[in-house]
């Protein structure tokens, strides 16, 4: 059996490498980083078979320093923007992703957002710790979620489980995702992008990064939402106008946002939405749970047998129409 070298293309910690260094055959080397500086990238794919992907993108410099490079293979699903599909078309490589660790870590974290969001929880913690018994001032600006219409936006698999989850609470589920079948809503109400912009309380998005969903949710978006509206985006930082959501934000004219994702990720402290205490922040850790890294490290390294092995690879993506 061939060995495989295999180039991990994110920063992590020595706990995580020895997570997914159990995951591996005994034949497979793990390649990591020391630093998050791309000459160190460069410098660590030479000789690699495979580059794993998560968060930080592959860059064409990255992959062509890769002379051995093979497979790349996502840690997730979100590859339009974490992989330089032109650079891995040029070299001829394969693509697969992983699909089934993702998903309930992102919906989990989509209701956390919301619920969070919904209460203003970070902000009344932080105001708590400098002493501030915000007892009654919250209660005007505080929702339940229980009653109210959750609008998704992307109805794939982590928008269905994340819908199953806000059912839970007792919402109603519309959606609006042109790819998905009425067969396949499970009784979700399907309406217009337009529709849902408008009259859901809580708005939450789940579609991939694309030149087509680029500032969807831009500033006539917002502007039709609801004073009452939350908005919820663990997807993609570019799908939403941050700066368009920032100023509504900040002239309350929606209620409150709960994010995971950023354009120019990763955002500072002078970012305009932290200093605004109606939006709940993450660093991009939806899906950055143990349970799911264990789960799609397993998957990784059971497709990077069937590589070796010359059998067909799970979700592998065509690059010819990618």
């Amino acid at each position: 059996m061939t060995p495989l070298k295999v180039f991990y293309n994110s920063l992590g910690t020595p706990e995580m490498y020895a997570m997914i260094r159990s995951k591996m055959a005994a034949d497979m080397t793990l390649v990591t980083l020391d630093t998050d500086e791309d000459a160190e990238r460069r410098d660590k794919v030479a000789g690699c078979d495979v580059a794993i992907v998560a968060a930080k993108p592959l860059t064409g410099p990255t992959i062509a320093a890769g002379d051995r490079l093979r497979l790349i293979h996502h840690q997730g699903v979100g590859y339009h923007d974490t992989v330089d599909l032109a650079a891995a078309r040029a070299r001829g490589l394969r693509l697969a992703l992983t699909p089934e660790g993702t998903t309930i870590g992102v919906a989990e974290h989509a209701v956390l957002l919301a619920l969070a969001a919904a209460r203003r929880v970070t902000f009344a913690d932080a105001e708590l710790r400098r002493g501030h018994w915000h007892v009654n001032a919250l209660r005007p600006v505080s929702l339940e979620l229980y009653g109210k219409t959750v609008g998704f936006v992307g109805f794939g698999r982590i928008g269905r489980e994340a819908a199953r989850r806000f059912a839970a609470f007792g919402t109603r589920t519309v959606f609006h995702d042109p790819g998905v079948a009425d067969d396949a809503a499970h009784g979700a109400e399907r309406r217009p992008l337009d529709w849902i912009a408008g009259n859901a309380d809580l708005i939450s998005i789940h579609v991939p990064l694309t030149e087509a969903t680029r500032h969807l949710v831009d500033a006539a978006f917002i502007a039709r939402m609801k004073p009452s509206a939350i908005l919820v985006n663990t997807a993609r930082g570019g799908v939403v106008d941050d700066a368009a959501l920032a100023a509504a934000l900040a002239e309350k004219r929606i209620l409150a946002a709960g994010l995971d994702v950023f354009e120019g990720e990763p955002i500072g402290p002078d970012h305009p939405y932290c200093a605004l205490p109606n939006v709940v922040l993450t660093p991009h850790i939806s899906a950055g749970t143990r349970d799911a890294l264990s789960h799609k490290m397993a998957a990784v390294f059971l497709n990077l047998e069937r590589f070796r092995n010359g059998e067909p690879l799970a979700n592998e993506v065509d690059l010819a129409t990618a």
